[in-house]
């Protein structure tokens, strides 16, 4: 201030030249009130956590920082209850989640537009503007014509609510809180204030007219400023100099910066006074010693680390002292903060040299700052002050740095960074399982597979439409993804009772981080690599990885889980799904039995609900085929048909032990007939029938080329038939 003051009183009394001098002395009174400290307190806020205390100041934002805010609105907790069915006979479990409205400033002067939002260290809005959990962002710019947020003048009422002109600010809608513990969690904003590169200008712009400092500050991409310009110009300054002119119409900071060339001063002037300095040469040189506090450590907001607190040392050996600590809030990469410290400790070890040097002719582009040449001493030098008195003008030189700049390198150390992937499309896939055998376990086992192509997938709500078109809530599926895609190629059709040597599949995976892995036969007989693909389970041995996400099955094993009708029905493009436990388990009650169910979900980056019918629909509560049927003929013309039955659940055949029958009765039924129509029919209780030789005539003259079929029946339902021809 003085710099300005009494420049201005100068330049009345003494034109340019006075004006000059003014400037001069000011700067020196101003260098002994402003001098910061040797050791200054830390200034970052180490991202300090969002608050909405009184009284706390709202940071000018500059350039592209990262910010905390102030929350200076908020609703209450929305409550969201959740009502789900835990099985048949189990209890219903009611869950409470809750969102809340709020809004946040961020800046006490106007911003372009917001980057990414962190909330607890984890990625709330990412750099495509998504948000990775449920709600609306609105964001206010803070210019001087902005209008009422809607939200807040609904809530308190056009009179009540304020524009908050000049403030820019963040608004929150109905953000879902689970994922922060069910609290508002603690936020910081990627604010983007400025374009380009950050000057002094931008720094300074509205304080004063007249003002030139279009000084680029290389290497800062942004600036949080929330203490008083004074003192974050004063932290500025050991990395840029700063000088102040006020000679002219207007007031220069750094005039360095606007030289053509370097002023070449004349021959020093001797003086006749004994006391002056220098004596007949007119000049003393001096070498001051090291500093006590040396300029060696820049702290700073690491770009390359989304803004964490980094630090810099500047290069060469340590100085005698205590080191003193440069506290930036500012953002830059670790080269740059390099750079600036190391420049900054070779500027202050080079201007230990000065020089005093009288003359008797006042050059008006002498001036604060100015660069300047000196007949018979090497290098280059600046103008820290003068003192005019009647022997001459002696001017304070101090010694330039003569190296040129280098890039420095730094390693900024690795960020544990959250993944910003956009929130993809849900992929869905609905099945019933074959009954484990368990009694414990409730059937039919539903099973909602739910995967995405990559894991930036957030989970999805489940929804159950049983025909009408109404969509009943069967509860969150959680981030577990579900290993699943689509078929490639066709598989061909092999017996379920061989391992299949010969074919093989190609499946195409929903994404690149999803893996399929071997088996050993040892692990496959314990149920190793079971996958459901279109109708059909299988297992498979072997997974050639053939990259874009495409993988080649082979060594396999058919039908699996009673399946074995689907041998021959596969088809290019039918859905593939790894059986290996990440699924959803689905509540068979909620899900009801009507023939057009279909299981729905809905995520963060679906449009419109993800649909899928329930494959292998009845599998766990209808009985297996028959298997084995034989027909034979007596001496006496009689027919005996013969089969074995099989039971839901009684996987493994033991030797010499009987399959247990898992029904409340045995029960058959065989029809006789040619496909088109069915002309006999028998319910039986065991698996065998015979038939007379006059009884077995009548059949043949009705339908010569008939055929048996026969299914067993079951508490719930009727399995699929076994086909005996005519012998």
């Amino acid at each position: 201030m003085a710099t300005i003051i009494l420049s201005a009183v100068g330049s009345i009394f003494g034109g340019p030249i006075g004006g000059t001098i003014g400037a001069i002395i000011g700067r020196e009174i101003d260098y002994m009130i402003f001098k910061p400290p040797a050791q200054e307190g830390p200034r970052l806020t180490e991202l300090k956590i969002t608050s909405s205390s009184y009284g706390m100041p709202v940071a000018r934002q500059f350039g592209r920082m990262r910010a905390p805010g102030q929350i200076i609105w908020s609703t209450d907790l929305v409550e969201h209850k959740d009502k789900q069915s835990s099985g048949k006979h189990g209890p219903s479990v009611i869950t409470y989640t809750y969102s809340a409205s709020f809004a946040v400033a961020l800046s006490s002067r106007p911003i372009r537009s917001v980057g990414r939002i962190w909330a607890d260290g984890k990625l709330l809005r990412g750099a495509s503007g998504d948000l990775k959990v449920g709600g609306t962002f609105r964001l206010h710019t803070g210019e001087g014509d902005q209008p009422q947020d809607a939200l807040i003048a609904a809530a308190e009422g056009a009179s009540r609510c304020p524009a908050y002109r000049g403030l820019a600010y963040a608004v929150f809608e109905d953000l879902q809180l689970s994922e922060y513990g069910n609290r508002i969690p603690t936020l910081s904003f990627e604010v983007i204030a400025d374009n380009g590169a950050l000057s002094l200008a931008t720094l300074l712009e509205g304080t004063l007219d007249d003002l030139d400092a279009q000084l680029e500050l290389t290497g800062i991409g942004g600036i949080s400023a929330e203490s008083s310009l004074n003192e974050l110009l004063g932290t500025l300054d050991p990395l840029f100099p700063l000088d102040c002119d006020a000679c002219d119409d207007r007031l220069i900071l750094r005039p360095d910066r606007l030289q053509t060339a370097t002023i070449a001063l004349p021959p020093a002037a001797t003086s006749t006074k004994r006391e002056d300095f220098g004596g007949n040469e007119g000049f003393a040189r001096k070498r001051t010693g090291e500093s006590e506090q040396p300029v060696e450590v820049l702290r700073y907001y690491d770009i390359d680390r989304d803004y964490q607190p980094g630090a810099q040392r500047a290069i060469g050996r340590p100085l005698p002292g205590q080191p003193r600590s440069v506290d930036l809030p500012a953002a830059m990469t670790a080269a740059a903060a390099r750079r600036l410290i190391g420049e900054a400790a070779k500027r202050a070890q080079w201007a230990r040299q000065s020089l005093a040097w009288r003359v008797t002719e006042l050059d008006p582009a002498v001036r604060p700052g100015a660069k300047v040449s000196v007949p018979g001493h090497p290098g280059l030098w600046r103008v820290a002050g003068w003192e005019w008195h009647d022997q001459g003008i002696d001017l304070t030189l101090t010694r330039l740095s003569p190296l040129a700049a280098v890039p420095f390198a730094a390693d900024p150390g690795r960020a544990n960074s959250a993944p910003d992937l956009l929130a993809p499309p849900t992929l869905l896939t609905a099945c019933e399982l074959p009954w484990d055998g368990n009694p414990g376990t409730s059937v039919p086992l539903l099973l909602a597979a739910v995967s995405s192509a990559n894991a930036g997938w957030s989970g999805a709500a489940l929804f159950v439409d049983q025909g009408d078109g109404a969509l009943q809530l069967l509860g969150p599926t959680g981030r577990t993804r579900a290993t699943i895609g689509t078929a490639h190629d066709v598989l061909g059709a092999a017996s379920p009772l061989l391992f299949d040597r010969q074919r093989s599949v190609t499946i195409e995976l929903a994404g690149e981080d999803l893996i399929l892995t071997d088996a050993t036969q040892r692990q496959l007989a314990m149920g190793a690599n079971r996958a459901l693909l279109g109708q059909e389970i299988i297992q498979f041995a072997s997974a050639l990885p053939l990259g874009n996400r495409r993988w080649k099955l082979s060594g396999l094993w058919r039908g699996r889980g009673g399946t074995e009708l689907a041998v021959g029905l596969h088809q290019t493009g039918e859905d593939f799904v790894l059986l290996d436990g990440t699924g959803i388990a689905l509540d068979p009650q909620t899900v009801g039995d009507a023939p057009a169910t279909q299981i729905a979900a809905i995520g963060l980056g679906d449009t419109a609900p993800v649909t899928s019918t329930i494959a292998l629909r009845g599998i766990g509560t209808r009985p297996l085929a028959p298997v084995h049927g034989q027909a034979a003929y007596g001496q006496d013309g009689s027919l005996q048909l013969t089969w074995t039955r099989r039971a839901r659940g009684a996987w493994q055949w033991q030797d010499l032990a009987e399959v247990p029958l898992n029904e409340q009765v045995e029960a058959y039924f065989v029809t006789y007939g040619d496909g088109a129509s069915v002309i006999a029919s028998w319910d039986l209780a065991s698996p065998h029938l015979t038939l007379t030789a006059a009884e077995f005539a009548s059949l043949v003259s009705l339908v010569p080329a008939g055929e048996f079929t026969i299914r067993q029946r079951g508490d719930r339902g009727t399995s699929y038939a076994l086909t005996l021809a005519l012998p």
